[in-house]
């Protein structure tokens, strides 16, 4: 249909371009039919599946090594330039990824060590905690400018997902539905739970409904059929295994 075909139509699209703010702008002038929130779901998402794809490439550890002596050398000759930025698009590597790769370099040059996990990430959601000015400021660089990857991102998404979720109570209060939310199954001793779980069930286009589970992002064919691997298949074992049974057999999801 022609949805479809226009979705295809901008993944072809995005695949030339990298994960920066500016790219956002050229997607709106593009499409500017489309909210600027699907554009940008759309391309993070075509965006991880490419940096998947060669993660493996960018984490050998002669290419690391190349990277980290690139960056280096840059450095003594133009301190000011987006370095990290520059390299980030250079090998077509996300920016916060890259600046994740050369900040763990820096440590183990500077501690002889392995860095810890913690200390990483603080670093990097902190970068005035790097002890190096120069390399603190060009990993901020790569923070602010990448919008797929990096602590502002996830904290972003982190904020539009208890968003979306608080929409999601509110439309079901305002419906009268009786239900319990995340927090209140952990509190009785739940370990792994959809978002909602309705106290009552309710049919919806023919179908028993008995939970609800809210993603705040683009339902390509890939993000379905991985949610329904790693989370949904075991919601509805739980709450109904003979639902679950049909849903297989039919692929409805």
């Amino acid at each position: 249909n022609n949805t479809l075909a226009e979705y295809r139509v901008i993944g072809r699209f995005v695949e030339q371009l990298r994960p920066t703010r500016q790219c956002m702008k050229t997607l709106q002038t593009q499409f500017p039919h489309l909210p600027p929130s699907t554009l940008l779901s759309i391309f993070s998402q075509e965006y991880q599946k490419r940096m998947k794809r060669s993660m493996a490439r960018h984490h050998a550890p002669d290419v690391i090594k190349e990277y980290y002596q690139r960056y280096r050398s840059e450095a003594k000759t133009r301190p000011a330039a987006p370095l990290l930025l520059e390299l980030a698009n250079q090998v077509d590597l996300s920016p916060a990824l890259l600046a994740r790769l050369i900040v763990e370099c820096f440590l183990e040059e500077r501690q002889a060590s392995v860095a810890s996990r913690h200390v990483l990430n603080n670093m990097l959601r902190e970068p005035y905690l790097i002890p190096d000015l120069l390399l603190a400021k060009h990993v901020e660089q790569c923070t602010v400018n990448d919008c797929c990857y990096g602590p502002l991102v996830d904290c972003i998404k982190h904020a539009i997902g208890l968003e979306h979720e608080d929409l999601l109570r509110d439309k079901l209060r305002e419906t009268h539905l009786s239900f319990l939310d995340e927090n209140q199954l952990r509190a009785k001793g739940y370990d792994k739970t959809p978002d909602i779980i309705l106290e009552v069930p309710i049919a919806v286009d023919g179908h028993i409904v008995h939970w609800i589970e809210s993603k705040a992002s683009f339902g390509d064919d890939h993000s379905h059929h991985t949610y329904l691997n790693e989370q949904f298949w075991s919601y509805c074992n739980r709450s109904d295994p003979t639902q679950t049974k049909r849903l297989k057999q039919t692929s409805v999801y």
